[in-house]
C-alpha cells in the first residue's frame, strides 16, 4: 500500500516532530493580505522559511573565506526582515523550521523558482539521516545588481525521500559536526 506523499510528510512531521513549526499546507498571502513567497506542506516536499538572521559576505576586512580558517571578518551580522545580498555577493541564514530527520530518510533542497528567477541560488548540503537543527542556508547573488531575501517567508522546497530500510550508519551514529545546530553556522572543522 502506498500513501501519498504530502500525506506522508504530514505524518512524520506529527509522529516525530520532523519539522517545527510544522504549516500543513501552502500560505501564499500574509495575514494583511499582501502577496508573500509561499511556504508550508506542498504536493511532494515542504516549502521552508527564512529566518531574519543573516550572515552578509563583505570584503571590508580584506579577509579570505578559508574553509579551514574560517575568519569571522569575512562577514557581517544583520538582523532584518529583508537581506540586501551585494552583487555576486553570498550570504547565509538559517531556517525559520527546526527539522528532525528521520533514520530512514534523506533530505534534498532546492532553491524555489520565485528567487531563481532573479538569480538567486540557494545551496543546502543533503540533510542526511538523524540530522536535526536549523537548516544553514547558503545564497548566491549571481546578478550584477543588489539582490533581496525576504525573512519569514519561503525559500527553498525539502524533498524527502523515504527508505524501506534504516541506514547502517547515521549522521547521529557519526557524531557529525553540524548536529543539533540553533543559528546560522559557519563551516567547522
Amino acid at each position: 500500500m502506498s500513501i501519498k506523499c504530502d500525506t506522508w510528510i504530514r505524518q512524520m512531521a506529527q509522529e516525530k516532530g520532523m519539522i517545527e513549526p510544522f504549516v500543513d499546507g501552502q500560505v501564499k498571502h500574509a495575514e494583511n493580505g499582501g502577496g508573500v513567497v509561499s511556504y508550508g506542506l506542498s504536493s511532494y516536499g515542504y516549502d521552508v522559511r527564512c529566518a531574519d538572521e543573516f550572515k552578509i559576505f563583505t570584503n571590508i576586512n580584506s579577509a579570505i573565506v578559508d574553509p579551514k580558517n574560517f575568519d569571522e571578518n569575512s562577514f557581517v551580522d544583520v538582523k532584518s526582515d529583508v537581506c540586501i545580498i551585494p552583487p555576486n555577493s553570498f550570504a547565509l541564514a538559517r531556517t525559520v523550521e527546526y527539522l528532525r530527520i528521520p533514520r530512514s530518510v534523506l533530505t534534498i533542497c532546492l532553491g524555489k523558482s520565485t528567487y531563481a528567477r532573479c538569480g538567486i541560488i540557494v545551496n543546502v548540503t543533503p540533510l542526511e539521516p538523524e540530522w536535526e537543527g536549523h537548516v544553514t542556508l547558503e545564497f548566491s547573488n549571481t546578478t550584477t545588481l543588489p539582490a533581496k531575501i525576504y525573512a519569514n517567508e519561503g525559500v527553498a522546497q525539502f524533498l524527502f525521500f523515504g527508505a524501506d530500510d534504516v541506514c547502517e550508519t547515521s549522521y547521529k551514529d557519526r557524531a557529525g559536526k553540524y548536529q543539533g545546530q540553533t543559528g546560522v553556522t559557519v563551516p567547522r572543522l
